[in-house]
């Protein structure tokens, strides 16, 4: 496409400075100019390449330039992904966790965003720190890739890297430097100035990896919320994005910098050296695993991270034995609107360039994501006779995940039937975690973790080299993943991409799992990562943050836990009228002492469900004082008879209240 362009601002350049060729008559010969020697033919030759040039030059300086705007429009729009997951998981969250549950994600972007810039770039797309081998070429020879990198200049990110330098500059510091010498030295010098392959400036490249990096961290989030420390959770994203996410990132995504590095791209015909790129620098991408926006790194890796956390950590208090109730559908449903519109930069983003490929990311992003929320929806309704909110939401999720590691690779059928197959699939694993008695919290593994193993897999199914090589306007030759080459015919290998997919499917998952795995224990057995029961009946919010999400002015029993606030609180404002005014019940029958230890062991958080007189007496009562009760609002006598009934059965022996004004 872009070769076309040239071409044709070559030919309009051309007729431009002939004019009078065009006003030639039909079979004429042109006549040449005497008033033009040799030496000014040869001038105006010159003249006409050079306008041919400046046209090709401006044509590529145009798409450098809209390639760049493209992807910082991809970059915001990943960016408000992470507010749309807030939302998506503070609305699945229970009422009294929501705001503690959103912060696990917005904090992510200051501290990944932090970490990122500091080290996590330099890790993940640094030049390979220590190659190692896990299979052959077909002549038996190693292929060699690196599981982590880093590159000392990329670590701050600082202007050095990001600055071209002359090779006047050059020159000066190195003053033997001369020719071709110089000109090596100075594009090993510029290396960094831009990613390999790409246009993109170097902190472009850095700012749009590094929110896949902020997004991953906060996914893992999902699989523990309502139940682990703020301070806990911090060092465990530090640390997960660190030791997890870089190194996997590397494996799958960096690539060679060094020009030195460059290798002739297979089956274009040309000469050695005049079709180059950059190779694949990490182990899985040497072997040719591809994935194109985040299957592995980002899903398989976040979801099977949330497996071993929840694996390892308690249970929420009460999970099995009482239904948790989503707080608010409205905020998940919005959220999941705001995660599809992202995910038009994530996947359409990932292209790195304003082409073709981008428009097709593009495509099959909205394809698959309509298919799987129409999938889950389906299969819900058929299994539980009613679609739910909650089953469109997860299952446009299903499908966005899915789609992500084939988006750049893939026609739309292809993401058809990946999106059909994520739903239901994503549906059942969900399911799944009933029955098997592993408690993860908001889908994190059901949803990121099988829908990303999907999408990895299917990806080497559904290839379409064709598409890849129009789209991204390169030689099929240069194709990232497993083909066969016969002189200047390539072919997609299905069967050795599948395989390979598969492999890297297994390997990020079993390294985020066992490092998640090593790195939660590390946590809890040091400074704990799960909060007290009491910290967790009380909710996040108010025992992490000293704050609530949703102030409806007034407390409340905390009927979705079915369990109590460990200690009495305030009694409700009381509606104006007669039944406001304070009261006191007096209990006969029962020791002081007694009346309260039993008191107090009913407000104690537990995992079965108050019983109705509790519940009716709870929201009026305010203070005790021996064996008085201190009541404010509702119906002294109702009260009177349910406090009885309470009491009664608490202390396995009658007793008898009476009010008092």
């Amino acid at each position: 496409m872009r070769l076309a362009l040239s071409a044709l601002t070559a030919v309009v350049l051309g007729l431009a400075l002939a004019p009078a060729g065009l006003a030639q008559e039909p079979g004429k010969k042109a006549e040449p100019d005497p008033t033009k020697t040799p030496a000014m033919m040869a001038d105006v030759k010159a003249a006409e390449k050079a306008g041919v040039d400046a046209g090709a030059s401006a044509t590529t300086a145009a798409h450098k330039y809209s390639d760049i705007s493209w992807m910082l429009v991809s970059c915001a729009l990943v960016m408000l992904m992470m507010p749309g997951l807030a939302l998506f998981y503070g609305g699945m969250a229970r009422r009294k966790n929501v705001l503690g549950t959103m912060m696990h994600t917005m904090v992510a972007l200051a501290l990944v965003g932090v970490q990122w810039v500091v080290i996590g770039y330099a890790l993940a797309f640094g030049a390979p720190l220590k190659k190692m081998s896990i299979s052959s070429d077909a002549d038996g020879k190693p292929i060699e890739g690196s599981v982590v990198g880093f590159s000392k200049e990329l670590m701050f990110l600082p202007w050095t890297s990001a600055v071209p330098v002359t090779e006047e500059q050059v020159a000066k510091e190195n003053p033997g430097l001369t020719g071709e010498d110089l000109t090596k030295a100075t594009a090993e010098r510029n290396k960094f100035n831009a990613f390999p392959n790409t246009n993109l400036p170097l902190y472009l490249h850095a700012m749009f990896q590094g929110m896949f990096a902020i997004i991953t961290v906060a996914l893992v989030s999902g699989a523990f919320a309502e139940r682990v420390k703020f301070g806990a959770y911090l060092v465990f994203a530090l640390v997960w994005t660190t030791v997890v996410y870089d190194p996997l990132a590397h494996m799958v995504w960096s690539f060679e910098w060094s020009p030195a590095a460059k290798v002739d791209i297979a089956g274009t015909g040309k000469p050695a050296g005049e079709a180059m790129i950059f190779p694949a620098a990490g182990l899985l991408g040497v072997n040719g695993a591809i994935d194109f926006a985040g299957g592995t790194v980002v899903h398989i890796a976040a979801g099977f991270s949330g497996l071993a956390a929840v694996l390892l950590l308690r249970r929420r208090v009460g999970y099995g034995k009482q239904t948790f109730h989503p707080n608010s559908m409205v905020l998940t449903l919005l959220g999941a609107g705001m995660l599809w519109f992202g995910w038009f930069g994530f996947n359409g983003g990932s292209a790195l360039y304003s082409n073709g490929q981008a428009i097709s990311a593009f495509t099959v992003t909205q394809v698959a994501a309509a298919a799987a929320g129409l999938s889950w929806t389906l299969t819900e309704w058929l299994l539980k006779g009613k679609p739910t909110a909650l089953g469109l939401a997860s299952g446009m999720v299903a499908g966005l995940v899915a789609i992500t590691p084939a988006s750049g690779f893939v026609a739309p059928g292809g993401a058809l039937v990946i999106g059909l197959v994520a739903g239901a699939a994503c549906y059942g694993a969900v399911l799944l975690k009933g029955v098997l008695g592993y408690d993860d919290s908001l889908d994190a593994f059901g949803v990121h973790g099988v829908g990303g193993l999907i999408g990895a897999i299917l990806t080497g199914i559904f290839v379409s080299l064709p598409l890849w090589a129009y789209g991204a306007e390169m030689p099929e030759g240069a194709f990232p993943g497993k083909t066969d080459v016969e002189g200047t015919t390539v072919t997609y290998n299905m069967s050795s991409q599948l395989a390979w997919q598969i492999k890297a499917s297994l390997i990020s998952a079993v390294y985020a799992f066992v490092a998640t795995g090593v790195i939660v224990l590390v946590i809890d057995k040091t400074i704990g990562f799960t909060v007290t029961a009491k910290d967790e009946t009380i909710g996040l919010d108010l025992s992490q943050h000293g704050e609530v999400g949703f102030d409806y002015g007034g407390g409340g029993l905390e009927e979705s836990t079915g369990a109590m606030l460990p200690e009495p609180k305030a009694a409700l404002t009381p509606p104006n009228g007669p039944l406001s005014k304070r009261f006191t019940v007096t209990v006969e029958g029962a020791d002081p002492a007694t009346l309260v230890k039993a008191w107090t062991a009913m407000c104690q958080p537990g995992e079965t469900p108050p019983s109705p007189s509790f519940k009716a007496v709870y929201p009026y009562f305010t203070t005790m004082t021996g064996n008085k009760f201190r009541f404010r609002g509702g119906d002294p006598v109702a009260l009177r008879n349910e406090l009885q009934k309470l009491l009664s059965a608490a202390l396995k022996a009658p007793v008898k209240t009476t009010v008092e004004s």
